[in-house]
């Protein structure tokens, strides 16, 4: 008997995995594609914020998702970003270009239509090597960027970047 209700038990937990793959996949395809816009980049938390315009092409498939991009900003700021994710059920890992630190390790998981990242930057930025990015889908053609570091000198929360796309 004990034997039947473990099989049982391990059937039902493959099927789930295959399902919040299933899951994972239907969500990563609705982020695939052309995307352009607008947004607002801050190099470091003390610094002003400058107005960028920002171009990106999103590849995805079954458990992965490839966004490479530019952002610029009139001749003063232009970036090359890249977020590089693996998904394993609702959880990612991966790695991120853009804040000019090298590369930046990320994970975390997806929650609703946004996957909420922790980062891991390469070397100190803002006074230590941790951030929060997030990559959220919005209606059926939008997708936002955000990053959010803390100032190192008064502790608080700062969007260092918002980038606001629509599918092109």
């Amino acid at each position: 008997m004990f034997k039947v209700f473990a099989c049982a038990v391990a059937v039902a937990t493959a099927s789930m995995a295959g399902v919040a793959n299933a899951d994972e996949s239907a969500f990563l395809k609705t982020l695939a594609g052309s995307w352009n816009g607008k947004g607002t980049v801050k190099v470091r938390t003390n610094a002003p914020v400058l107005n960028v315009t920002c171009q990106f092409k999103s590849d995805t498939n079954a458990r992965s998702l490839s966004l490479n991009g530019r952002c610029t900003s009139l001749m003063v700021f232009s970036r090359a970003i890249s977020a590089n994710l693996k998904a394993s059920g609702d959880r990612y890992t991966g790695s991120y270009i853009g804040a000019g630190s090298g590369t930046a390790g990320l994970g975390g998981r997806r929650n609703g239509d946004a996957i909420n990242l922790a980062i891991k930057w390469a070397k100190e930025v803002n006074g230590d090597r941790r951030a929060q990015m997030t990559i959220e889908k919005i209606g059926a053609s939008g997708m936002r960027l955000t990053t959010v570091d803390t100032d190192p000198v008064t502790g608080r929360s700062v969007v260092t970047s918002r980038i606001e796309l629509r599918r092109s």
